[in-house]
């Protein structure tokens, strides 16, 4: 621990080296650290125990980040690596949504191959076709990406490639991922976080993306601004401690570019609505099938319905206590989301909910119901702004106390794009003014 402190304390002095040089786009490295479900308000807090991202602000800069609709994981991290909104990069929640041409009319599947998954171009497409070399850890839609050079995936395994090299090395052991889906995600983090410290120290990637899912867990069962929640705040801060100490290890802190990011932030809820149950009690079970993602939810018409029958689902709908709006689709572009005519995994209506209200897929019981304790959710519009996320900005290429007016999810490619020397044109994005 006093080792991993004094590289941190050092980081300063090496950002302010680092900015004073110009290094060829080949030497340049961008570590992408996504800490899920960090709100931009927790970091606002001085007294979050978060020491290594302190001193990462303090050498650097920091803001809230605007996010993306639907405010799901998979959506706005895809966001974050194509500079560009749902509407374009193909993604609604976590995973792709199939028809089934059958009732329900949808499934989801997350095993989608990244090709077939992601429609936009990546930042890490730009980087491989330029030469430079690609690392993930549990980053999502990315699976067979074929411009990753190394991947340790968030459903690994012991045969993994990345997997059995660090066995064979004595970094990893063949029980530390035996099961790995299905160890807690605590553990499973702390797996990801030698992976990707192993990554810098031995592959030394141009692009490194890396992923950690504790905090999503732990708000989601307790809600935000608990102290499950500082708790789990504190443990990522340590895997961002031990990815900073690798790039120190691997001598590559004067030209590393450390981002800091989350891909939504946390409502806290006490209620939720069970919309399987509001339809079954207006006799409309067969008339729609909803997919519930927090404080949004996913409404498919049934295609044979008369129009007095979808109208009657609409209509109930905005009677269902704790749905604060029912959104049609001439409201969607506004949103950056298709219509659902142009997009087969597009749904007819999205709900919102209240705040303190969430949506749930349970099947009985009460059609709005009270939790045993608080609980959490994100989904809810990006126009919320608990939903805001967190942007911290550290190393080559970045001033200390940089301003940044505003951070949206979809300027964080076309960033990486220009430190890396890359060329990503149909971004909707900006690059932000870090120097």
């Amino acid at each position: 621990m006093k080792r991993i402190i004094a590289i941190v304390l050092v980081l300063g002095a090496v950002t302010a080296f680092a900015a004073q040089r110009q290094l060829p786009a080949k030497d340049r490295i961008v570590v992408l650290i996504s800490l899920d479900g960090f709100p931009g308000f927790a970091l606002e807090d001085p007294k979050q125990p978060v020491p290594t991202l302190r001193r990462l602000i303090r050498d650097g800069t920091w803001s809230r980040m605007h996010t993306v609709n639907p405010t799901i994981t998979w959506p706005n991290h895809t966001t974050m690596v194509t500079g560009v909104h749902a509407d374009e990069h193909g993604l609604r929640l976590n995973g792709t949504i199939l028809r089934t041409n059958g009732w329900p009319p949808v499934r989801i599947d997350p095993k989608v191959d990244k090709e077939k998954m992601v429609h936009a171009p990546t930042v890490y497409d730009a980087a491989h076709k330029a030469g430079l070399t690609t690392a993930q850890v549990d980053w999502v839609a990315i699976n067979n990406a074929p411009t990753i050079t190394w991947a340790f995936n968030e459903w690994a395994t012991a045969d993994g490639p990345l997997e059995r090299e660090m066995i064979e090395r004595g970094v990893l052991t063949t029980n530390e991922v035996q099961d790995f889906t299905r160890l807690n995600i605590v553990w499973r983090d702390q797996v990801w976080t030698k992976a990707a410290a192993y990554l810098i120290r031995q592959h030394k990637p141009n692009l490194m993306l890396f992923h950690l899912l504790t905090l999503d867990a732990t708000h989601h069962r307790y809600g935000p601004k608990t102290l499950a929640a500082t708790g789990a705040m504190a443990f990522l801060d340590s895997c961002v401690a031990q990815v900073v100490e690798a790039v120190h290890q691997a001598g590559m802190a004067e030209r590393t570019t450390f981002f800091v990011v989350s891909d939504h932030g946390f409502k806290g809820y006490t209620n939720e609505i069970r919309t399987a149950v509001a339809l079954a009690s207006a006799g409309l079970t067969n008339a729609a099938h909803v997919l519930p993602e927090g404080g949004t939810a996913f409404l498919y018409l049934n295609p044979t319905n008369s129009p007095e029958v979808s109208l009657k689902v609409i209509e109930f709908m905005k009677s269902v206590e704790g749905i604060a709006d029912v959104i049609t689709p001439d409201r969607f572009a506004a949103l950056g989301l298709p219509q659902p005519g142009k997009d087969p995994q597009m749904f007819d209506l999205l709900l919102a909910a209240k705040s303190g209200y969430s949506f749930s897929g349970a099947t009985g019981g009460a059609v709005t119901a009270a939790v045993l304790q608080q609980a959490g959710s994100h989904g809810y519009l990006a126009s919320d702004p608990d939903l805001d996320g967190i942007f911290i900005a550290s190393g080559y290429g970045v001033k200390p106390g940089a301003t940044l007016d505003e951070v949206r999810s979809i300027d964080i490619a076309p960033t990486i794009a220009r430190l890396l020397g890359v060329s990503l044109p149909k971004v909707k994005g900006k690059a932000l003014p870090l120097q």
